[in-house]
């Protein structure tokens, strides 16, 4: 290894993860005071419904001051950079900053399935995942909650916490919100739903999500770049875009594929899932009533890859290689 690759990498590892810089120099408390700020009249998301979640007002996502949580644990089915051999430490948070009528995790995200949780006792759960050994901190639909986030960060940090962040949301962000997690999050990873706009209004709520998504996802290649892994194929920093394939083309895969191939990075780490069942509400909208098809699932795999994709979860493309660091 040359000299400056060697440099490079003290440098890495002595910031890394991300947050300890912003936690060394008091930054990290002053972006949760930051955070907090937008609860006020609430414009944590693009919906900027403007409820004062400070006094337990609750807006669309259902969530007033105090961030709810279904479950945690070692998640051994996320990608594999991420689950490894000792699993992703899962934070399911409940509710959602999306509508989607589709939702597998209904109970969850509609139903509001979950108890309410300190930012101190967030903290705590945040150690636990860190003492039994998993890879990283993976925060799953954390939107609507990132004040209570960054403030359990800080309390944990200082109880000697040191696990990557990643950053698990439906890809419906604020730009504003994202700022604040810059120097924060590892590693990104949104969804990236819905290419076209009567879609997203009809089956999420959600008509300005194409265009949202796209300016989040640039924004997130902005502050992590690709997708980097360390020797053992763990993933340490970057972005890695999830995209469902849905029944009869709706969700758009080739232009979605083409978009982060040409406008985001080639080597952007996508995972082209076939996992869409019709769940929660989706009988009463014809069009995704019914399972994904196999030769649908086919379909979207070529499109990716047509559009210049070269780094798709579970395809091998024997001339590239992982950026390791």
């Amino acid at each position: 290894m040359r000299g400056s690759s060697k440099d490079f990498l003290r440098l890495f590892m002595k910031s890394y993860p991300s947050y300890f810089s912003l936690a060394e120099n008091g930054e990290l408390k002053h972006r949760v005071e930051k955070a907090y700020e937008l609860l006020k009249s609430c414009r944590l998301c693009p919906r900027k419904c403007g409820k004062n979640r400070t006094k337990g007002e609750k807006g669309f996502c259902k969530t007033g001051l105090q961030a709810v949580v279904s479950s945690h644990g070692p998640h051994f089915g996320e990608e594999r950079p991420l689950s490894g051999r000792h699993g992703s430490g899962t934070i399911f948070f409940t509710y959602c900053n999306l509508g989607c009528v589709f939702c597998q995790n209904y109970e969850i995200s509609h139903l509001g399935m979950g108890e309410m949780v300190t930012p101190e006792k967030l903290a705590r759960i945040m150690l636990e995942l860190e003492e039994i050994g998993c890879h990283n901190l993976n925060l799953v639909t954390p939107t609507h909650v990132v004040p209570q986030i960054i403030e359990a960060l800080s309390l944990a940090v200082a109880e000697g916490f040191s696990l990557p962040l990643v950053y698990n949301c439906g890809g419906y962000e604020s730009m504003e919100t994202l700022k604040l997690l810059d120097g924060i999050v590892d590693i990104y990873m949104p969804d990236f739903k819905f290419w076209d706009e009567k879609t997203s209004e009809r089956l999420a709520s959600a008509p300005d999500y194409p265009q949202v998504a796209r300016e989040a996802i640039r924004e997130m290649y902005r502050q992590v770049g690709d997708l980097a892994t360390n020797g053992a194929e763990i993933a340490k920093r970057g972005i890695l875009v999830r995209h469902l394939v849905l029944p009869s083309g709706l969700a758009g895969t080739g232009r979605v594929a083409g978009f982060l191939s040409r406008e985001i990075s080639s080597n952007t780490y996508v995972n082209v899932m076939d996992q869409y069942r019709p769940c929660y509400r989706a009988d009463r909208y014809p069009e995704i009533s019914r399972p994904l098809r196999e030769r649908e699932f086919a379909d979207a795999v070529e499109l990716a890859v047509n559009a210049g994709l070269c780094r798709l979860d579970q395809v091998e493309f024997p001339r590239y290689r992982m950026v390791h660091l």
